[in-house]
């Protein structure tokens, strides 16, 4: 009976700006009962007064805390009978420059968000996702995953941490009817880039193109799909196959795309 009258539902992490905020919205609109995670309270008050009425559970928490995601999941799921259809893992900082030009307590952040973050989610959402038919866990990577990127290189090695946990987990949670899959794209236009102080060089080479409704739609898809790897634009596809053709050679081509030569 529970499952018939129950709302579909969503937790999504980094949902208060960019690709998050895009994604909650979308959702929300289309009759999900979204739970809003943040680190930033204001916006989430802000999303809240974009989506329809009685659509968002906002919830201020920080991903590296293992115990306030558990206390996070647990809050949300009082709302969803106990369920769980999708889990967005979605929140990421990135800090662009020379590896030696940004600081050791700044790669240490970005590896507590990007890969511990990702971590303590999977483990939190996990009972829910299981208890739920056809539940899905949908992280976001990135095409700097395909191959590691100078002035990004800490971001984009976290990213393929991400990339490979997606493929060896879509194998194991099949067996507790939990589809796994990563989005990937090229550079967003989100804050995360264009607010960057710091900006890559392939920045100008490869430019921002990808805006986030686009990437929301695509976790719509995955949300509904069974694909592993969904990959949003052009670039994300052809860097994915010239990476699959050129193997190690392809660090000529990484060299003049990232604008070392």
């Amino acid at each position: 009976m529970e499952s018939q009258v129950r709302r579909k539902s969503i937790l999504i992490t980094g949902a208060g700006s960019g690709i998050g905020l895009k994604t909650a919205i979308l959702f929300a609109r289309r009759g999900w009962l979204v739970g809003a995670a943040d680190i930033d309270a204001p916006r989430l008050g802000r999303l809240q007064a974009r989506a329809p009425d009685g659509s968002i559970v906002p919830m201020v928490a920080d991903v590296t805390d293992r115990e306030a995601v558990g206390h996070m999941v647990e809050s949300f799921t009082q709302h969803t009978l106990g369920y769980l259809d999708v889990a967005f893992l979605n929140a990421g900082i990135l800090r662009m420059g020379p590896f030696i030009d940004i600081s050791p307590d700044d790669h240490t952040l970005m590896n507590n968000v990007n890969i511990d973050g990702i971590l303590n989610m999977i483990s939190a959402t996990f009972v829910p996702l299981k208890r739920t038919p056809d539940a899905h866990l949908i992280s976001m990577s990135s095409a700097s995953a395909e191959y590691g990127v100078p002035e990004l290189a800490v971001y984009a090695a976290a990213k393929a941490f991400v990339r490979s946990l997606t493929e060896g987990l879509s194998i194991e949670f099949a067996e507790h009817g939990i589809t796994v899959s990563a989005i990937t794209a090229s550079y967003v236009t989100t804050p995360l880039v264009y607010g960057a102080k710091v900006k890559a060089r392939s920045i100008e080479r490869l430019g921002v193109k990808i805006p986030p409704q686009r990437v929301a739609e695509t976790v719509w898809r995955a949300a509904h799909g069974r694909k592993l790897i969904w990959r949003v634009g052009f670039d994300a596809k052809l860097l994915h196959l010239a990476v699959r053709l050129f193997g190690d050679h392809f660090s000529i081509i990484a060299r003049r795309l990232s604008g070392y030569s």
